[in-house]
């Protein structure tokens, strides 16, 4: 595997808790620190692409919504006007430290359309060589297994399949995958590193936790096994303060690293 200090290309997903409050509205200074600590990154030497959580969660606060809606029609309404507010915001924030972002809006179903899929790769690398940092959601306003269930994990390991990522970067509200749920297991213990990929590890998976985020830790581990099929290690951890990426490129960082069977067998 190759040392985190020599990646190149990453791909980081942030989830709806990590951009709100626990009542719903925009975080405004988690964004701004997730905007300070990608635009950091990038000027490193690295690229950045941004797969963003928060589109219901945004609309919610824009329409006085108090608690997630239940109706799908409702939830569908309140990301469309979320994806506004959400881009704006990250507009206004990425912007003060000199960084261009770009929207994309796509649905897991990408890869399997060979157009769609070729498409999504070349505005990418287009937008990357041009120096610009994609943000990446759900097309949240048409989708519905996808805003029912939680999938920008699965569509982060997408987007990383797409640019041949060097790494994924989950970050969650907890620091990564316990040996049992901690919220039901006080005496659960965190395990930092996964090697290959076990489909017992669904048996320790529990739900969701948030309020506002819908996907838990099933869909992440899902992710992880998306990305392996492209030989892409995957690190899951607390995005509470987005500087923990700092300490994931160093290679030292409290949370769970998934590095893929043959990329170990190849050191």
């Amino acid at each position: 595997m190759k040392e985190f200090s020599d990646i190149k290309r990453i791909v980081v997903k942030i989830g709806s808790s990590s951009l709100t409050h626990s009542g719903g509205g925009i975080n405004f200074r988690k964004i701004d620190r997730i905007a300070m600590v990608l635009s950091d990154i990038k000027n490193m030497g690295k690229e950045v692409i941004l797969v963003t959580s928060g589109a219901v969660g945004a609309g919610m606060a824009k329409l006085g919504m108090r608690e997630r809606p239940r109706i799908m029609e409702e939830k569908q309404a309140a990301a469309s006007v979320g994806q506004c507010e959400l881009m704006f915001i990250y507009d206004k924030y990425f912007s003060e430290y000199g960084q261009t972002i770009a929207q994309l809006l796509l649905h897991k179903d990408v890869t399997t359309h060979e157009n769609l899929r070729e498409n999504a790769q070349n505005t990418l690398e287009t937008l990357l060589r041009y120096g610009a940092i994609p943000i990446i959601n759900e097309n949240d306003s048409i989708a519905v297994d996808e805003i029912a269930y939680g999938d920008n994990d699965t569509l982060s390991a997408i987007t990383a399949s797409l640019v041949d990522a060097d790494l994924l970067v989950l970050l969650t509200d907890i620091d990564g995958l316990y040996t049992a749920n901690p919220a039901d297991h006080p005496d659960a213990t965190l395990i930092e590193r996964v090697e290959g990929f076990d489909p017992a590890l669904y048996d320790i998976a529990g739900g969701s936790g948030s309020k506002v985020g819908t996907g838990g830790m099933v869909t992440k581990l899902h992710a992880v096994e998306i990305a392996f099929e492209k030989q892409i290690p995957v690190a899951l951890c607390n995005g509470a303060d987005p500087a923990i990426l700092y300490d994931v490129l160093s290679g030292d960082f409290t949370g769970t690293l998934f590095v893929p069977a043959e990329k170990e067998a190849e050191e």
